[in-house]
């Protein structure tokens, strides 16, 4: 997928635990871990901000878009 989640990096960065974040933001520790993973689907607005909030950072800190090695169904091979 090309969105990639850079949240442990901005957590890392902060020195903000899971634990602490999870509960700060009011999600479980496992629905942080799926969403630090890049497992998640989707990230309601409500979550970004918060996260957003805590971390003192902008959702571009967060999240990502890296371009497909593949362009147009071509392969690089």
């Amino acid at each position: 997928m090309p969105i990639v989640v850079n949240l442990d990096v901005m957590m890392a960065k902060r020195k903000m635990p899971s634990g602490e974040l999870a509960e700060i933001i009011g999600i479980s520790p496992a629905n942080l871990s799926i969403l630090k993973t890049g497992k998640a689907k989707a990230i309601r607005f409500s979550t970004l901000e918060a996260i957003c909030k805590t971390l003192e950072c902008q959702p571009g800190d967060i999240l990502e878009y890296r371009a497909s090695r593949k362009e147009g169904g071509k392969s690089d091979d």
